[in-house]
Formats: structure tokens, C-alpha cells, sequence
């Protein structure tokens, strides 16, 4: 799964990131500059107060031992006569001494807090890599890149998913959408994926596979029809041989297909949604599509569908595609999150784009 523009993941020192290293560097470049600025003064200068604030900057990036260092250099610099400070008072030096003292305990309070942050955002890390762990470039005949955007910063799964796998059965994928967002909705993502991963194993087709999906959204809610648990997704199932798709769209857009430098969005058979008792109502409908060498598959959520600038323009998914069709597939949904951010710059919802690249067995033995 290849990684987008960095910039809009970045989380923030004051969200929990680690201090920038020029963080670091403040209460130095502050007690030099006083020492500086007495050194060459030929009168003596009532700054000595700017000194206090040395040890509480130096809490904000620095450990216990050098935190403890800037405090003692600036009482040091507070009591020589050489810096040429207005003589500060027995009761400001131990002040100075107190504010250090206590800037060290939190220091010591803050490290350990931020190494508990990290151990934990590492687990948290490794925990929604293993709900939905990368793309492999290939899987079967298709060939594979995924982008996966989280509404919810510092996240790396929320209400989007996609998988694509390979079973005795061919090669399968899916995209889709659970009600809800960011971390509220990773329990539920989790509940379909490993649904959708058994049923590429067991069941002989997508209806089936989409069976399987309502059915363990309707268990786990526990049987409440008033439970409102429900999702969207399309489902794709390839013949052995990369020459036609079979779909199931359960409440979700069928993919764009993407053929000689045009993109069209594909009619699919509209069934309902995932979770509200599909499999009650007989076997879903299924669309059959042909494919051609080249072809490629475009799939996206509604974070990109609804994206809107402005002035409320929907953002042109077909038209951009257009655009970007003739470019390498393992491009295209980087270059189209690129064009998204300039028509809308603050996206609100989880945004997920899935390019499948059919390629079929001669092609894949002549391929890189």
C-alpha cells in the first residue's frame, strides 16, 4: 500500500509528537544571548529576570540531567560578576534555584511520560497494521496500490476498508465503508476484514462472500434490528485467467474502469447495504464485466466522491481520471489524493482509493 503526500499524517509536537530538535536548543540560544548582551554592556543590565525562564524551557524538550545542567549554568551566570548583571538578591537566587529544582522533577516526569507515549502509540501502530496490514505490489493476476487516509489524525485505520486476496476460488477484493469514524469504527473493520479473509477461503462466489459479510455484521449486532450497524462495500471477484470481474455492490459505487485513456464508471446491479439483512432477501445481484489488456480498476470512497471545495463543487473524480489514465497505475492514486487536497484542503472524512491492474498470466510471466 503506498504511501500518499506526507504532510496532512504529520501529527504536531502539542498532539503528541516528540520535540523538534530546535526545541532543544531554545533555553541555550536564550541564556547565551543574556550572556552576550551583559558582556558587552558597560552598564549593568536588569535582565537578570529573563534567566528564570531558562530551566522551564528547557522542560519542554530536554531530559532530567540537562535540564539540570541549564539550571545550574544559569544560577552560575546569575552570581558572576563578570556577566555584569544588576547584583540580584539572596531571594532571587533562590528562586531562580527553586524554579530549577522543580523544572527538573517535571522533566524527569515528562520523559517518562513520553517514553509510556511511544511504547503505546508503537502497540497502537502494529495493532491497525494488523487489522489491515499493506498491499503486496501483486496478488494472483492482479496487481495492486491502495491509499488510505484516516479522518482521524495520528490513526492509521477508521470507518474505510479494503483487501484484496487470493483463495482457491481466484483472486478477490474488496472496498467498503462501516457507519462511523476514526477509532469507533476500527472494532467493526476489523469484524468484516476477517469475515471477508474466511469467506475468500470457503465460499465458491461473491454473492456468497457478501452473504457471509451481512451475516457477521447482523451477529454482531447482536440481533438488534434497531442497532443501526451496517456498511457499504463492493465486491470483486476475477476470473483465473484476469479476462472478466464478476461485482457485488452492497450500497456502494461500482469502480471506474479505466480503458484507452478513458475513465467510465461502471453500471452495477445496486443491492442494499451490508448489515441489513441481505441475505434475507435471496441471492444478490452480480455484475459481469469484461476486461482488456490494459485495463485498469479505480475504486474510491466517499470521502472522495463528496470532497467539495469552496464554493460546495463536488470534486470531479471522473473528469480528473480522465486525466491521469494514461499515467503508471501504481501512480494513480497518489497523483489523484495530490489533486484532491488542491480542490479541498481540509478533508473531513477517511478517504480510501484501491487501483486493481488485471494481468494475466502471459503477461505476468513477461512482466517485471
Amino acid at each position: 500500500m503506498r504511501a500518499g503526500p506526507p504532510h496532512r499524517d504529520r501529527v504536531g509536537y502539542l498532539r503528541g509528537a516528540p520535540p523538534p530538535g530546535w526545541a532543544r536548543l531554545v533555553p541555550v540560544v536564550l541564556l547565551a544571548a543574556v550572556c552576550v548582551a551583559t558582556a558587552v554592556s558597560s552598564e549593568p543590565l536588569d535582565i537578570g529576570f529573563v534567566l528564570g525562564a531558562v530551566p522551564p524551557l528547557a522542560v519542554l524538550a530536554n531530559g532530567p540531567v540537562a535540564t539540570a545542567v541549564l539550571g545550574a549554568l544559569t544560577l552560575l551566570v546569575l552570581s558572576m560578576p563578570v556577566f555584569n548583571l544588576d547584583a540580584p538578591g539572596s531571594t532571587d537566587m533562590l528562586t531562580v534555584a527553586f524554579v530549577a529544582v522543580l523544572s527538573v522533577l517535571l522533566s524527569f516526569i515528562r520523559s517518562r511520560r513520553d517514553a509510556q507515549l511511544v511504547t503505546e502509540r508503537a502497540v497502537a501502530r502494529a495493532a491497525q497494521r494488523a487489522v489491515m496490514p499493506p498491499l503486496p505490489d501483486r496478488v494472483g493476476t492482479v496487481r495492486c496500490t491502495g491509499l488510505y487516509r484516516a479522518a482521524q489524525r495520528g490513526t492509521l485505520v477508521g470507518g474505510d476498508f479494503f483487501d484484496v486476496r487470493a483463495g482457491p476460488f481466484g483472486v478477490r477484493a474488496v472496498m467498503g465503508d462501516v457507519q462511523g469514524h476514526g477509532l469507533s469504527a476500527v472494532a467493526t473493520v476489523a469484524s468484516l476484514l476477517g469475515a471477508f479473509r474466511e469467506a475468500v477461503l470457503d465460499e465458491p462466489d461473491p454473492e456468497s462472500v457478501a452473504a457471509r459479510l451481512d451475516r457477521r455484521l447482523t451477529v454482531d449486532a447482536g440481533g438488534d434490528p434497531h442497532a443501526e450497524l451496517f456498511a457499504t462495500a463492493v465486491l470483486l471477484d476475477f476470473s483465473a485467467d484476469a479476462r472478466s470481474v464478476r461485482l457485488v455492490a452492497c450500497g456502494q459505487p461500482g469502480p471506474f474502469l479505466l480503458r484507452d485513456g478513458r475513465a467510465v464508471e461502471l453500471e452495477v446491479e445496486p443491492c442494499m447495504p451490508l448489515g441489513l439483512g441481505l441475505a434475507e432477501l435471496g441471492t444478490p445481484d452480480v455484475s459481469a464485466v469484461r476486461l482488456q489488456p490494459g485495463d485498469r480498476l479505480f475504486l474510491a470512497s466517499d470521502g472522495v466522491f463528496e470532497a467539495r471545495d469552496a464554493d460546495g463543487v463536488f470534486y470531479p473524480l471522473a473528469e480528473r481520471l480522465t486525466r491521469f489514465a494514461d499515467g503508471d497505475p501504481a501512480d494513480l492514486a497518489g497523483r489523484v489524493w495530490t489533486d484532491l487536497l488542491r480542490h479541498s484542503p481540509d478533508v473531513q472524512d477517511d478517504v480510501t482509493m484501491l487501483v486493481l491492474t488485471p494481468a494475466p498470466p502471459e503477461e505476468r510471466d513477461s512482466g517485471p
